[in-house]
């Protein structure tokens, strides 16, 4: 595990890693994960495993099936896709629009660190930090917002989508649509950003 990872609880980092693997396809949906073998493969014990599969079942990564244990979590069918876009889509721009008045240069500088980290992904073409630093620039939005159980909504239909992040056929339109967010936010123009938002959500 990276060293940037000594703050985090033996399950977060456990977590972490698996949602990596899930989010890259190394792990692939309906793949069955076993404490016993995560637990020798991480040189801990069965408990924090344990709870890094409660973790990421919140999350929406994994589910626990009756006499099967836990597996990777499925993608979103070709029927269900189009709901799931709309629900993530809803939540962020109701987040958005609430919280663009008070939109602070804080704020701001934040999400400039974010998209950096989302250029540099893209110009090495490295989905795997695409991944993580776009998560993080959507995440830094809901995690704006005053009612915080709006997060727990919002994650596990994040994560899903997710999945295989592959939507894209040059990886540089990801830096693109979010700048084009942090523009218009700049710019104060919340209609700009709320457009922007929506077509990022795909």
């Amino acid at each position: 595990m990276s060293t940037s990872e000594i703050y985090r609880t033996l399950p977060e980092q456990i977590a972490a890693q698996l949602r990596q693997e899930v989010l890259s396809s190394k792990l692939k949906p309906g793949d069955p994960l076993r404490e016993v073998d995560l637990s020798e493969r991480f040189g801990v014990s069965r408990g924090p495993v344990r709870e890094a599969f409660r973790q990421l079942t919140q999350q929406g990564l994994l589910v626990l099936e009756p006499n099967k244990g836990v597996r990777v979590a499925q993608n979103p069918s070709v029927e269900v896709r189009p709901l799931v876009v709309r629900l993530r889509r809803t939540i962020e721009t109701f987040v958005l629009k609430s919280i663009f008045e008070r939109i602070t240069a804080d704020d701001v500088s934040y999400w400039e660190d974010i998209l950096a980290d989302i250029k540099a992904a893209c110009e090495s073409n490295d989905v795997d930090a695409l991944t993580e630093h776009d998560l993080r620039f959507h995440q830094a939005i809901i995690r704006s917002h005053d009612d915080k159980d709006l997060f727990a909504l919002w994650q596990p239909i994040a994560m899903r989508m997710m999945m295989h992040y592959n939507r894209l056929d040059d990886i540089m339109d990801s830096y693109r649509e979010h700048k084009r967010i942090l523009d218009a936010i700049r710019a104060g123009d919340k209609t700009a950003a709320l457009d922007a938002l929506e077509t990022n959500i795909q």
